[in-house]
C-alpha cells in the first residue's frame, strides 16, 4: 500500500460528516464554512513515539489521545470542536495498524461531531500531529487572563491517575488489585476531553487551562497571565479511589496530583457568585468538579498549603516541560 491508496482506504470515507464542510479530503486544501456569530478557535499538537507515548502503545491509544489533547485545548477555550486536520509520520505502512488508528479515530468524530477534512502523510519516524478547530460564540471564549483576587480555583475529575498509569506500565510502580491497575493504564491511555464542561463554563469562568502538563506547571500559566498569586490546598486535591488505594503515602500521592500531569481535566477560576452555579451545572452533566484554593493579590505567588500549613514538595520537578 502506497500514501494515497492508504489515504483513500483509511481516511477519505468514514467518520462524521459536516454541512460547514464545502470541500474536505480530496483536494489541496479544505474548504469550509463558519456560521454566523461564531468565532474559529485553533489547536495544533503533536504526539511523538518515546516523548508522548511509549513504544508499543496500540494505535487505538494514540489516536485517542491525539485527538483527547487537541479537544482538551478546544475545551478550555469553551469551544465546540468542528475540524480537525491530521499530519501522520510512519516508519512504514502496517496495514493493521493504521486500520486500527483510522477506526478510533473515526469513532471518535462520531462522538464528538467533528469531521477529519484533510493532512497529510509521510514517511519518517512515528508522530502525529493535528489540528483542530472549534466554534464559540463571539465574546463568549474563556483565557488564561481573566482571574482576580478572591475567585475560586476548581478543577474537574480526578488528578494524578494518568501519572500513575504511566510509572505502572513503565514498570516504576506495582499495583496488584487487577482493576485498579487497568483504569489508571486506562486514564494515562484514554484521556477524557471536558468538552460539555468547556462550553457549560462560557460567561461564568474567569479563566481556564487544561492540566497536561501537571497541576503546579499549569497554574502558574493562569497566575501569569492573570497577574494574580493562587493558593492551593492540597488536601483538596480530588484523588481517585483507585489511586488512593495504591498509593498509600500522602505525599506521593500529591506528588501524582499536582505534578504528573496528562490529566486533561480542566482548570478553571469562577467568582464568588458564580460557584454554586458552576458546580450545579457541572453536575447536572455528572462532571465532577471540586474547589482546590482561591486566587490572591500576591502576584505571581503559588502558596501550596496541606491542613492550612505551608508545604513544600521534595519533588523539585513542577511538572512536564519539553527541553527541561
Amino acid at each position: 500500500m502506497k500514501e494515497f491508496d492508504l489515504i483513500e482506504k483509511h481516511f477519505s470515507t468514514g467518520g462524521y460528516k459536516r454541512k460547514d464542510v464545502l470541500i474536505g479530503i480530496g483536494d489541496d486544501a479544505a474548504v469550509t464554512k463558519v456560521p454566523a456569530g461564531q468565532c474559529l478557535v485553533t489547536t495544533t499538537d503533536t504526539l511523538v513515539e518515546g516523548v508522548h507515548f511509549l513504544k508499543d502503545t496500540s494505535p487505538d491509544a494514540i489516536a485517542h489521545k491525539v485527538v483527547a489533547v487537541n479537544l482538551s485545548d478546544l475545551s478550555a477555550m469553551g469551544a465546540e470542536p468542528a475540524w480537525l486536520s491530521l499530519s501522520l509520520s510512519l516508519p512504514s505502512i502496517e496495514p493493521e495498524w493504521v486500520k486500527s488508528f483510522s477506526e478510533k479515530l473515526h469513532s471518535l468524530s462520531e462522538y464528538f461531531s467533528f469531521q477529519l477534512i484533510g493532512g497529510d502523510t509521510v514517511q519518517g519516524p512515528l508522530s502525529i500531529t493535528v489540528t483542530a478547530q472549534g466554534f464559540i460564540p463571539e465574546g463568549n471564549q474563556i483565557t488564561r487572563s481573566g482571574a482576580s483576587s478572591g475567585d475560586w480555583l476548581m478543577v474537574t475529575g480526578c488528578l494524578g491517575d494518568a501519572g500513575v498509569g504511566l510509572d505502572i506500565l513503565k514498570g516504576e510502580r506495582r499495583v496488584t488489585n487487577e482493576a485498579d491497575a487497568s483504569y489508571l493504564k486506562n486514564r494515562h491511555w484514554f484521556p477524557t476531553p471536558r468538552v460539555l464542561a468547556g462550553t457549560t463554563m462560557r460567561r461564568i469562568a474567569t479563566s481556564c487551562i487544561d492540566v497536561s502538563d501537571g497541576l503546579l506547571q499549569d497554574v502558574k500559566h493562569i497566575a501569569s497571565s492573570s497577574e494574580v498569586g493562587v493558593l492551593i490546598h492540597l488536601d483538596k486535591l480530588p484523588i481517585s479511589q483507585a489511586l488512593g488505594a495504591n498509593v498509600a503515602d500522602l505525599n506521593d500521592a500529591m506528588v501524582y496530583a499536582a505534578t504528573s500531569g496528562d490529566d486533561y481535566e480542566l482548570l478553571f477560576t469562577v467568582p464568588e457568585e458564580q460557584r454554586v452555579n458552576i458546580e450545579t451545572a457541572l453536575s447536572s452533566y455528572d462532571i465532577p468538579v471540586a474547589c482546590i484554593g482561591q486566587i490572591t493579590g500576591a502576584k505571581g505567588k503559588i502558596d501550596c498549603r496541606l491542613n492550612d500549613q505551608p508545604y513544600t514538595f521534595d519533588s523539585a520537578k513542577a511538572g512536564f516541560e519539553h527541553f527541561s
